[in-house]
């Protein structure tokens, strides 16, 4: 099955790499992200008709508007993948600001509702009615690093989040997957490679993998029949150091 697929934080990364990827699968885009530049690169390389709009998912009225010029350029929406999300710099919990955690919330948890919310109420009235909508967790939703209390927390709320709307959806032919992503080489974990702290305070170099693999996997969830459903899927660099103690 193909159709119509939104993408947010389409510009850069994993959520660049998965539009390409849908493009060459067939399905139409929309791709949002804040700014306008890195999208409208994207649509350029893509194979199949693809608009850019810009827009900030942590605000209620700038998501309303790109589920409407969705639905007025498209008719439909098939597949949502809520990937935009950010971080707060690596500080221990009691350093954080009020606002380096809520930046964090209003991104990845806030934004995810609103995108899920707002397709939720066109795949209802749409007719075929249904769709899938795919949620970004990382292997955060799972386990944090050091200093990340806010990603991680929004992550265990993505989670939630996801399980809800798989329930709500199922009288609706609306399904939710989430794919828990770990050490996909994009610009934003390069540094990995580097070192990055562990649980045991040391500064380690870790194992990545490419991300044309968790583009794939992307295509994988969203071209099944919505008979089917990846609850979850994880997917993350076999040598990375997640599966163990220490």
């Amino acid at each position: 099955m193909t159709g119509i697929a939104l993408i947010t934080g389409a510009g850069t990364g994993i959520g660049k790499y998965s539009a390409l990827a849908l493009s060459a699968a067939g399905f139409k885009l929309v791709l949002t992200g804040r700014r306008l530049t890195p999208i409208e690169a994207v649509a350029a390389e893509c194979e199949t008709e693809a608009v850019a709009i810009p827009a900030d998912v942590s605000a209620r009225e700038e998501v309303d508007m790109l589920f409407s010029r969705t639905q007025e350029t498209f008719g439909r929406l098939d597949v949502l993948f809520n990937n935009a999300g950010s971080a707060a710099p690596a500080l221990p919990i009691d350093e954080l600001t009020l606002e380096q955690w809520q930046e964090v919330v209003n991104s990845n948890l806030t934004g995810t509702f609103l995108c899920t919310q707002n397709a939720f109420r066109l795949m209802k009235t749409q007719k075929p009615k249904g769709g899938r909508i795919i949620n970004n967790g990382s292997i955060s939703a799972h386990v944090p690093r050091p200093y990340s209390s806010p990603y991680t927390a929004t992550k265990h709320g993505v989670t939630g989040l996801t399980k809800s709307t798989s329930l709500d959806g199922r009288p609706h032919n609306i399904v939710c997957s989430q794919i828990d992503i770990g050490n996909a080489l994009t610009e934003m974990t390069a540094r990995m490679t580097d070192g990055v702290p562990q649980a045991d305070g040391s500064v380690r170099p870790e194992a990545t993998m490419d991300v044309a693999h968790v583009a794939n996997a992307v295509v994988q969830i969203a071209t099944m029949p919505l008979s089917a459903n990846v609850q979850f899927m994880t997917i993350m660099a076999s040598g990375m150091p997640f599966i163990g103690r220490g």
